[in-house]
């Protein structure tokens, strides 16, 4: 760990971020950008987001592909709606498939925002599906 608190994984993601802003102008930038990062995976990282990629564009293909600190993100005008984070990433035991305010996943008073992803298995692919379906509106 650096002494300024962040790790250097959470460096790059932050000089990715600062990078992006300036790269991504156009859906196609993103569609890109998405595609080099998928890309640049590991295999099981890169068969996660592979599958999140094809999902959101399928489902709600009105959200913009783009990066965001370096991973995949889709977003509609007002921000970032759904992000993968790759486990490699930060070199955590497992990926997420994460959704910001911009997501209409309201619930009651509380509900979940970030979901662990090891494997795709028919459930598991459902329940991204419907996930996507109800945060994308």
């Amino acid at each position: 760990m650096s002494t300024d608190g962040f790790t250097k994984e959470e460096k790059a993601a932050m000089r990715a971020k600062v990078a992006e802003e300036k790269a991504q102008k156009t859906r196609a930038d993103g569609e890109k950008a998405v595609a080099e990062a998928i890309k640049a995976m590991p295999k099981a990282d890169r068969e996660l987001a592979q599958f999140i990629h094809d999902t959101v564009t399928k489902q709600a293909p009105h959200l913009a592909p783009r990066t965001w600190y370096g991973m995949p993100a889709y977003a509609n005008d007002e921000g970032v709606v759904c992000f993968f984070q790759a486990a490699d990433k930060f070199k955590a035991r497992y990926a997420t498939f994460g959704f910001n305010d911009k997501a209409q996943l309201d619930d009651g008073a509380m509900w979940a925002t970030g979901f662990a992803l090891k494997e795709l298995t028919a459930e598991s692919r459902k329940k991204i599906e419907a996930l996507v379906k109800k945060a994308a509106g």
